[in-house]
């Protein structure tokens, strides 16, 4: 658990540091630019993603988890009667607040391992946040999210398949140890969590712990989940 709790704070100072490079890797410039080819599969990908989630439409009170500097909060917004985006990170969330400039979001700086939200939602989203969960948090990341819905709420991920192409050029090959050493432009290093999933055992685990619904993948890059409580 130290070695967790270590790691946790790494990842924290990474993510802070990180924020105004982090749409970089989002649109494949600089350090994750692998060229044009790659870079059309990964927007194809990107847009199944987007289709993804409007296809399970969204509605009501919805909160998205690990906010960061908004990519996803953009497909949120349309749909939301109130929409609560949380992140550890101010200079994430200050990112995000620059780009909308939208009072119908309220922002919460918080830690999610610590953090429980005050109220329940329709719909809860959180991208590429649920391989930087440890496996020691795992169980209860997932029982915050299912105390978090309201009874036939729905939660939808998005998370990364293993490919070193998803990653920036510079950065150490990827391992299934559930760590990952990441470098910032400036050169500094830091050692994150990071977990990657199958998602056929992934769909199986989820559901053993009574959550119903499906866990794909874009065959590339991506593997995304929309799930369903099956105790509430």
């Amino acid at each position: 658990m130290s070695d967790d709790k270590e790691l946790i704070q790494h990842q924290i100072e990474y993510y802070r540091a990180r924020a105004a490079e982090y749409d970089q890797w989002v649109n494949r410039e600089f350090r994750y630019d692998r060229g044009e080819e790659q870079k059309k599969r990964w927007m194809a990908a990107r847009k199944d993603m987007e289709k993804a989630l409007a296809d399970v439409h969204p509605s009501g009170d919805i909160l998205e988890l690990a906010c960061g500097t908004g990519f996803w909060t953009v497909h949120l917004i349309p749909f939301a009667t109130r929409l609560t985006a949380v992140d550890v990170s101010p200079e994430m969330i200050e990112i995000n607040r620059q780009k909308f400039k939208d009072t119908q979001i309220e922002y919460i700086e918080a830690d999610l391992f610590s953090w429980r939200p005050s109220s329940k939602f329709d719909f809860i989203f959180f991208s590429f946040w649920l391989s930087h969960v440890p496996a020691s948090h795992f169980d209860s990341f997932w029982e915050m999210v299912r105390g978090a819905l309201k009874p036939g709420g729905r939660a939808f991920f998005i998370d990364s398949l293993m490919t070193q192409e998803s990653t920036a050029i510079n950065h150490a090959q990827l391992e299934k140890d559930g760590k990952a050493k990441r470098k910032l432009n400036d050169g500094s290093e830091y050692e994150i969590v990071k977990h990657f999933y199958d998602p056929a055992k992934l769909e199986q685990r989820l559901q053993g712990r009574g959550w119903t619904g499906h866990v794909k993948t874009t065959g590339e890059f991506f593997l995304y989940g929309c799930l369903s409580d099956s105790k509430k």
